[in-house]
């Protein structure tokens, strides 16, 4: 159908059309085969330009032949002008004749300067709409929404600010749990835990407070779960200093215990095991004991450089118990604290 009407089309029409669409779609190809190393793509820009290319020579050669006609076709075409002419005939009446041959005007003559100028303004005309059309197809992509059906990384919520406790107004300038997803859900999170691929599938966060603190110590909280890792932030906003939390880390589970620093702030990395409960829905919904879950490496950095109480905890996890290396909690937490405030003087 579409090589019906193309032959249907005035060459001065055709042939414009079919060197636009040729260069756009060589040009676009020969682009992604050289982004993309694909050879296949390459052979078919190619293939496209070289048709092009075709059809230029085609249009060069009818525009000399237009501009240039040859001796025989002009002689040719004098003939059947001449022809063309009525011979003089005896007429019984001589005065119409004047008549009939002044209102007879010169016959157009093929090739005339009107008639190129209508085919130079078709050809025009057919280049502009569709250059426009594969412009428009070239950007398009780039401003329209993607309707492809890949699955949407998980985002924070978007409903109204839960109503926060009493410990984060006597807090001076606490980071809320919005705050602390909005810091921890990047779109480059996935890359720093050396997992470019994945795409984050559960997003949380709580305004909780710290256990054993009555609801007094402000702790905010954020989780974010890949296929592979489960990242976790919290900030604790209590009186102990590094020093104090990581002799308290000693008297527990904690190990591998190693004190650095980051960012200039006091820091401290240490391992323990999670917790895994299992809660059974069915009848009687009782629930299974609480064991033991898979180890996790934490980051523990102060809320200030002077260590005045308060810290924050960058934790990760996998359900198949391997960690990544201590550099990748180093380059989350050099990404997520700057967007924790300092705790001020109280």
């Amino acid at each position: 159908m579409l090589g019906l009407l193309l032959r249907l089309l005035p060459f001065w029409v055709r042939e414009p059309l079919l060197i636009a669409v040729g260069s756009v779609l060589g040009v676009r190809i020969m682009y992604l085969a050289v982004r993309d190393h694909d050879r296949v793509a390459a052979g078919l820009g190619v293939v496209f330009l070289v048709f092009t290319a075709i059809r230029v020579y085609a249009v060069i050669r009818a525009l000399r032949a237009r501009r240039n006609p040859s001796p025989a076709a002009s002689a040719d075409g004098a003939a059947v002008d001449a022809a063309a002419q009525p011979q003089p005939q005896p007429q019984p009446q001589p005065k119409p004749q004047p008549q009939a041959q002044a209102g007879a005007g010169p016959r157009p003559r093929p090739g005339t300067p009107e008639k190129e100028h209508n085919a130079w303004s078709q050809a025009v005309a057919a280049v502009a709409v569709f250059g426009a059309l594969a412009a428009a197809l070239w950007v398009a992509p780039r401003f329209m929404p993607s309707d492809d059906n890949a699955p949407q990384p998980a985002s924070c919520s978007d409903e109204a600010h839960e109503k926060l406790p009493k410990a984060y107004k006597d807090t001076p300038q606490p980071v809320t749990a919005e705050e602390l997803c909005k810091a921890l859900n990047r779109p480059d999170l996935a890359k720093l835990l050396g997992t470019p691929g994945e795409i984050a599938t559960t997003v949380s966060s709580t305004n909780n407070t710290a256990p054993l603190t009555d609801g007094k110590v402000a702790q905010p909280e954020a989780e974010v779960t890949f296929d592979t890792y489960t990242v976790n932030v919290s900030a604790t906003y209590d009186e102990l200093s590094t020093d104090q939390y990581v002799k308290l880390m000693k008297f527990g589970d904690e190990k591998d215990i190693k004190t650095l620093t980051v960012l200039g702030r006091p820091a401290v990395l240490s391992s323990d095991h999670t917790m895994k409960l299992e809660i059974n829905l069915g009848s009687g919904g009782s629930g299974g004991p609480v064991e033991q879950g898979p180890l996790a490496r934490t980051l523990s950095v102060a809320l200030d450089r002077n260590d005045r109480g308060g810290y924050c905890d960058i934790t990760v996890w996998s359900t198949s118990g391997t960690l990544p290396n201590d550099s990748v909690l180093l380059n989350i937490a050099e990404k997520v604290l700057p967007r924790i405030p300092e705790r001020t003087v109280r």
